[in-house]
This record gives structure tokens, sequence and C-alpha cells, in this order.
């Protein structure tokens, strides 16, 4: 892999998953994690501010229960997790503890990102803690997570963080050496520019008992870090020295580009901390309009509504032929949908005469995808 070298960056997420951390259900490869620990230690003594994000809870539960399989039961991964998380944040706080630096358990759920106050809460948070000199150790909160609050992966997890806290770069470390070209040249892909579907194509997902997801939620969370304007890398945890090899542009794995214009703050909150409640159609007239000129949804574009949500609710806006091209939020609820669509301002004024404003969603608060 070839980068450019260059200072040391301000911020950078480093993601850590179950297989870097383990060498089986339970076991902690402890030599690896203290070098690990080392090397981010390093990197803080250089200047850089240091974000982990690290899987791990629950094939430590697992170890602690003797459980040879991951349960397929919520509440006894739930408990696993429950069991793990303290040995994790043991783990770190023990490999961190030569270099006297202190670890903070920071624990998330999706609507912690999702609801703009605890969005901006978790980031003030971060950055105290950061500015006290700790390591914050993030994870996904399994133990309270369900299906509608759960981030779905740490890969994922880790790209929010990224954006959320602005980092330069966000390193992820697992037992892929990088993005494989397995029906090319069967070799690492050492730089994308564009993640496209052929690059798509080459991920794979895991059979790993602790582990969730695989390359697949690799290249999405490089898609939502890129399109932060942060850079992203996918390497081996094991490889020597890997975090100062990759930042100084000479370590083995993949680089993603980021994008060259990175949405501002609140509208990245808006296109990727979200689930859409539900969705808006427009016609084809309105394509364009909200394409090409950024402009607001106007209720002579709406065609229809597939859904329930209320004003204020995060909505998807879609084509004709249902391809989702934009997100925001929305000044009427699903119900309103049916009576104000194709209507004309000045008719719409007469229907809603109170309100103050009459688009369906106000291109501040709309973001293209």
């Amino acid at each position: 892999m070839k980068k450019e070298s260059s200072a040391a960056p301000k911020r950078v997420v480093v993601k850590l998953g179950t297989g870097v951390l383990t060498t089986g259900i339970g076991q902690l490869d402890t030599a690896r994690i203290a070098d690990l620990a080392a090397q981010l230690a390093a990197l803080r003594a250089a200047g850089t501010e240091v974000i982990v994000v690290s899987s791990g809870a629950v094939g430590l539960g697992m170890g602690a229960l003797a459980l040879a399989k991951k349960p397929k039961d919520v509440s006894k991964k739930q408990a696993c997790a429950a069991i793990g998380q303290s040995r994790l944040m043991q783990v770190w706080q023990t490999a961190f503890a030569p270099h006297a630096l202190t670890v903070a358990q920071v624990l998330l759920t999706h609507d912690d990102l999702r609801v703009r106050t605890r969005y901006l809460g978790v980031r003030e948070t971060l950055r105290q803690i950061i500015g006290y000199g700790a390591i914050p150790i993030i994870n996904e909160n399994d133990t309270v997570s369900a299906a509608e609050i759960k981030f779905g992966d740490n890969d994922t997890l880790s790209a929010l963080v990224a954006s959320l806290v602005e980092a330069e770069h966000l390193i992820i470390l697992s037992t892929a050496p990088g993005l494989i070209d397995l029906k090319g040249t069967g070799e690492i892909v050492p730089v994308v520019e564009k993640i496209t579907p052929a690059i798509e194509a080459m991920a794979g997902g895991t059979t790993s008992e602790t582990a969730t997801g695989g390359m697949i939620s690799k290249i999405t969370a490089a898609k939502l870090a890129t399109r932060a304007g942060c850079g992203v890398f996918i390497a081996s945890g094991s490889a020597p020295a890997i975090v100062a090899r990759l930042l100084g542009g000479t370590g083995p794995g993949t680089f993603f580009v980021p994008s060259g214009l990175p949405l501002d703050a609140k509208k990245h909150w808006l296109a990727y901390f979200q689930r859409p409640a539900g969705t808006v159609f427009v016609n084809a007239r309105a394509v364009p309009v909200l394409r090409e000129r950024g402009s607001s949804l106007l209720a002579v574009g709406v065609t229809h509504a597939r859904g329930e949500f209320s004003i204020g609710d995060i909505v998807n806006i879609a084509g004709p032929d249902a391809t989702v091209l934009a997100r925001g939020k929305t000044n009427f609820s699903s119900k309103e949908i049916p009576t104000l669509a194709g209507l004309q301002a000045v008719a719409l004024r007469a229907l809603h005469p109170s309100r103050k404003r009459l688009e369906v969603v106000h291109r501040n608060d709309l973001v293209l995808l």
C-alpha cells in the first residue's frame, strides 16, 4: 500500500476486532494486546488523539461461561456481553498502565447517536475524556441493545465514531490483511479511490463464532467514513508495528481515499446516524430539482408516502422507481402527506394557514445520498 507520508494526524479512531484480541473463544492474546497498546501509546505520545473501538465483550463472556457457540437467544447474548465487558476493560487498563495512560469506558447504542441532543452530548464527553489525556474505549452497549437500537457491528460503529469526532483516519484492524481481489489477482488491493459495485463485490462475510460482519461490514464502514472526509485503512492486527506503518504509508493493507467534499456535520448526521421512519415519494420532475439544485422538497413534487412517521421524524426521499435519493427531517406527518401531495404553495397555505414552514423537507434539513 502506498500513501503519501505526512505529519502525525490530529485524531485517529482504531477499531479492533475480536479475532485480533483473542486466540480462541474467551482466550485473550495478551501479548498482542500489549503490543497494540504500546503502538497506540506511541501514537498518543507523538501528539495524536487516539480513540479505540474494541470488540470482544461477548467473546470474553462466552469464555467465562464455557460456551463453544454464540447463543442465538438475545438475552443470553446480552448476558455474555455483561459478563465480558468488565473483563475487556480490565484488559485494556492493564495494557495501557505501563504507558501511564488511563482508559475510559464508553458504551453506546444507536439511539445515542440518532437523537441529536444525545449525539452532541457523546461528542462533548469524548472531547473531555481526550482532554484529560485518557483513551476512550468504545463498544456497543450489547447488554441493553435491542434490534431497533443496535449498530449491527463495530465496523459501522467505528465509522460513525470517526465521523462524530472528525477523525482524520479510521484504522480497522482484524484478521483480514486488507481487501483481497479474490476474483482477479488474488492479491490485496492497496488503494481504493472510490467504492464501486466492483469493489463491493470483492467483500465476503465471516464464519467466526465470535465475530460479526466481515469484509462486507468493513466496506460499508469505509463508505460512511470516507464521505465524512476520513481516510480508512483495513489491515491485519497481527502485522508488526502496523499502526505506524499504515500512517507512514508503508503498511500492508488497503487504504480508502476520503471524499474531497465531505458533508458538513449536521447533514452527515442526517445521512448516516438515522434510521428513517418512512419514505416520501416524489415525481420525476422533482428528482432533478433535488439532485441538481439541492432545493427544498415541496408538496407539488410529492406523490405519496410509505410507513408511519410524525412531524420532525427522519424520512427517506425516493423517486418514482423507489430509488432513495435523499434523506431529511419532515415538516409533515405520514397522515398529512395524502392531502398535500401535488399541491401548489397557495393551496397548501390555505390547507395549513398556521404553519410557519410549508416545505415538506427544508433544504437545510435535507441531504442527498
